[in-house]
């Protein structure tokens, strides 16, 4: 019988991605749900909430708040956390390149790795040159993976895959989603996302 499955919605340049992206898959594993990774871009989200760039740079006082805050939590699951000089960075080429890494199911090494290189090495993800370390890194044809990345038929899937984002009401990122449709925003959500559809599945019969 299926597993029951949980998508996890991201954008390489938000912070609390990076906390997610870095144990969401373990704790999936351990539930016995199966993660389904949907990299997104949040940029068209908030442009139209009216927003040019990220709330946090918008509103300093919340922006402020949401740096120590990801420096206790980053001590908290162990994780190394670095600034980047510039926030928010842009995450189209690593969305590209995850995008084409779903089917192959390489995607989530290349997340954790895209994500450490950012918040955890300071390095920008919009240099094509931190894309392509991350990608030799894991054995891959950094050169043969962009060049798919940066097709058309690839662009035009993320494209699709924000519409998806926002006709699904996401606003903000990570999100998880669960089979019913039933949403859950931010980092410190994720073990009540999982939770959630264990128990959903467990009244439907489901093996968990």
């Amino acid at each position: 019988m299926p597993r029951p499955t949980l998508e996890f919605w991201y954008d390489f340049a938000s912070t609390y991605s990076y906390l997610s992206a870095m144990r969401v898959e373990t704790l999936a594993q351990e539930a016995g749900v199966t993660l389904l990774w949907r990299p997104f871009l949040l940029g068209p989200i908030f442009a139209a909430q009216g927003l040019t760039t990220s709330p946090f740079n918008q509103f300093p006082g919340k922006g402020q708040y949401m740096w120590r805050d990801l420096e206790r939590e980053a001590a908290r699951l162990k994780l190394p956390f670095y600034r980047p000089q510039t926030f928010p960075q842009n995450s189209v080429g690593a969305a590209r390149i995850a995008l084409v890494g779903v089917e192959p199911g390489w995607a989530p090494a290349f997340t954790r790795g895209a994500f450490a290189a950012q918040f955890g090495g300071g390095r920008d993800i919009g240099d094509p040159a931190t894309l392509a370390d991350v990608l030799e890194d894991l054995g891959l044809d950094a050169d043969a993976v962009m060049a798919q990345a940066q097709a058309e038929p690839n662009k035009l899937r993320l494209r699709r895959m924000v519409e998806e984002a926002q006709a699904r009401g996401i606003f903000g990122a990570p999100a998880f989603v669960a089979e019913d449709r039933e949403m859950f925003w931010g980092n410190d959500r994720l073990e009540q996302a999982l939770d959630w559809v264990v128990a959903q599945a467990r009244r439907s019969g489901l093996p968990v």
